[in-house]
């Protein structure tokens, strides 16, 4: 890892923000797509997150990219944005919830083989053996919060899902330094919002057609989860290795757990506790460093 690269306070207060942004939005997607197609939750999302990109850019008065990196961005947007999006959203359609909810959690894992070959980010064993119990962990959580899970050809979708964020998350780190956070970002939002726009075709009358408490799960969807959780988790992997960052991904599930005591008063049985003490010791495992051996004092020569 570069000196300039840590997993500071301000990086893990960017990976919670946009942790308890995402894990609401599986329960905001399910709310809309009854009433609107995979394809135009996608859009309305990343539509909506996009005017909120706009907007901070022009009070910032932040430039867009180099246009030499534009062709990449644009690319890195339909697959992190456009394909991971619709993926998901016919996923959830589709496929049983626990089994969606183990393989998105491969992201972590698919994150760390993309950042080595790309980046060539080196990983430690510690790390590897981390991120392992942290998705055995995931595993139990689910699998004890009584979640369906089923072997299923759909569940392709998702995996789908899972390479597509992961090559996002990686392909943008070298164009952070570059063009900054915001700029870039956004820019993939942009791309992202575009390459949706003919799974769109019917969103005006859906529009017409969709309650109130549906409409608010689309704006809740590109203003939280999108706006405010792709820009936090961008500056947490600025300012961190992209594999380091993608394993807090496994608390996830734990977080879910706490959101529905606390708001639900859903009580947690014993073994979804014991998961997610197992999921929290694989993260602190896989981002534990290496303590480096002092070096000892010369011994001064006699004269």
């Amino acid at each position: 890892m570069l000196a300039t690269e840590r997993l500071d306070a301000r990086a893990l207060l960017c990976i919670a923000i946009a942790l308890v942004t995402w894990s609401s939005a599986y329960a905001a997607i399910a709310y809309a797509l009854a009433s609107f197609t995979p394809g135009e939750v996608a859009f309305s999302r990343l539509a909506i997150g996009s005017l909120c990109f706009a907007a901070l850019l022009a009070a910032k008065r932040v430039p867009l990219p180099a246009r030499r990196d534009w062709p990449r961005l644009f690319v890195l947007g339909l697959i992190g944005l456009t394909t991971y999006h619709v993926c998901l959203n016919w996923a959830e359609t589709r496929i049983a919830s626990g089994t969606a909810a183990i393989l998105i959690c491969l992201v972590p894992a698919a994150t760390a083989a993309v950042s080595a070959l790309w980046l060539r980010e080196r990983l430690s064993l510690r790390t590897w053996i981390g991120l392992g119990v942290a998705l055995a962990g995931t595993v139990l959580v689910v699998l004890a919060s009584g979640q369906k899970v089923e072997a299923d050809p759909k569940a392709l979708l998702v995996l789908v899902c899972v390479l597509a964020s992961a090559i996002y998350f990686v392909g943008q780190k070298p164009l952070f330094a570059r063009s900054g956070t915001l700029a870039v970002t956004a820019f993939t939002f942009f791309a992202g919002t575009l390459g949706s726009l003919p799974f769109a075709g019917g969103l005006p009358q859906a529009l017409a057609a969709a309650p109130w408490s549906h409409l608010a799960a689309l704006l809740w969807l590109g203003v939280a989860p999108s706006f405010v959780g792709y820009l936090a988790w961008n500056m947490a992997v600025h300012r961190a290795s992209a594999s380091r960052v993608s394993s807090f991904i496994y608390l996830s599930p734990p977080i879910a757990i706490v959101i529905g005591w606390l708001w639900l008063h859903e009580v947690p049985g014993a073994m979804e506790l014991v998961g997610g003490a197992i999921v929290i010791g694989g993260v602190v495992l896989a981002n534990a460093r290496r303590r480096v051996a002092p070096v000892p004092a010369a011994v001064a020569e006699p004269t």
